[in-house]
């Protein structure tokens, strides 16, 4: 009889086990996640911090589906697609999210970051966190920032050096589509040229474009020191990102997984700048030992005075939201 009453309570226990099984599965998900370069840059690294954050809090429920190297489209069009709700989270450059709010752009104005420790301390400052998410939600609709990231600073490259302003005049370089790029390199005398990034090697190859600028990691990764062998270290802007979530996977969300989402966004925040500046560093120790032509002595004061008197116009012109960001960044300290 005991036997028999066991077997019975192990056959109930596995029945109710395996009604729970679905609802268990149910409660599980895997969210897209998108952004344009490989996994081993600054942005897939931020990738793999929030899903490791997100996996955390949510103890295995939730996690992401990474879709690296433009997969899903160009930053312009993932912002599009997370917009829409066709993507759940894009991380991509404040430069390319001024499609969608162009006084994004604030944070393409030359020289407002003094070095990589001020850049990583402004990324991580909740200040300037909490304005950039009201500069986005005052245009953006259909999702909005979860937090900020970075890929470094920005140097330009090509088959010559550029040691001082007066190399840029009349060079065509590809820019990213801002209107900060548009007003300050034709002040240094350059033409500017816009395309996707993906366009970027071939154009550099073909002469389409006879320069171009990024990140030490993303310009090792993508391989332009083949079109584009001379590496300046212009330092002239930050190559910040930020990250979005769609309005679409945010309100499908309990109260308690959107803080798991934000502690995972705020993840990225706090530690992923400081990851990306180590990935450069690394990134020019390859490169030099593989031979590409570092011009480490550029002369950025020219530079500087051509970019300075623009600052507080290009921000007056963006935006209210613009000029309120331009000042807490000068103010971290």
């Amino acid at each position: 009889m005991l036997d028999v009453s066991r077997r019975m309570l192990c056959a109930a226990t596995l029945a109710a086990m395996l009604a729970l099984a679905p609802e268990a599965q149910a409660q599980k998900r895997e969210f897209t996640f998108a952004y344009d370069q490989p996994k081993t840059s600054g942005y897939g690294a931020a990738a793999e911090m929030f899903n490791r954050k997100l996996g955390e809090l949510s103890k295995g429920t939730l996690s992401i589906n990474q879709y690296p190297s433009a997969q899903l489209g160009t930053e312009a069009q993932t912002m599009q697609k997370v917009q829409t709700g066709d993507i759940d989270f894009v991380l991509l450059s404040t430069a390319n999210a001024s499609t969608a709010q162009p006084e994004s752009g604030v944070f393409s104005i030359h020289f407002i970051f003094r070095d990589e420790a001020h850049a990583i301390k402004v990324l991580g400052d909740p200040t300037v966190i909490a304005a950039m998410k009201e500069l986005y939600a005052a245009k953006i609709k259909g999702a909005h920032m979860l937090g900020l990231g970075s890929q470094g600073l920005r140097h330009i490259y090509g088959k010559k050096a550029v040691q001082k302003v007066a190399d840029l005049k009349g060079v065509k370089v590809r820019v990213q589509a801002t209107v900060t790029e548009d007003t300050l390199f034709p002040a240094y005398g350059a033409q500017v040229v816009h395309m996707p990034f993906g366009e970027v090697y071939t154009s550099l190859q073909t002469g389409v474009v006879d320069m171009a600028e990024n990140g030490i990691n993303n310009y090792l990764i993508n391989k332009h020191y083949e079109p584009a062998p001379v590496l300046s270290l212009t330092e002239h802007e930050a190559n910040n990102a930020a990250l979005f979530v769609s309005d679409k996977a945010w309100s499908s969300l309990s109260d308690e997984q959107k803080k798991w989402v934000q502690a995972s966004a705020d993840e990225i925040s706090k530690n992923e700048p400081a990851i990306a500046f180590k990935l450069e560093r690394e990134a020019l120790a390859k490169l030099e030992k593989m031979g590409v032509k570092i011009v480490k002595d550029v002369d950025k004061s020219g530079f500087q005075q051509v970019s300075k008197p623009i600052q507080d116009k290009l921000a007056k012109d963006l935006g209210p939201h613009a000029v309120k960001v331009l000042d807490l960044v000068r103010n971290v300290k």
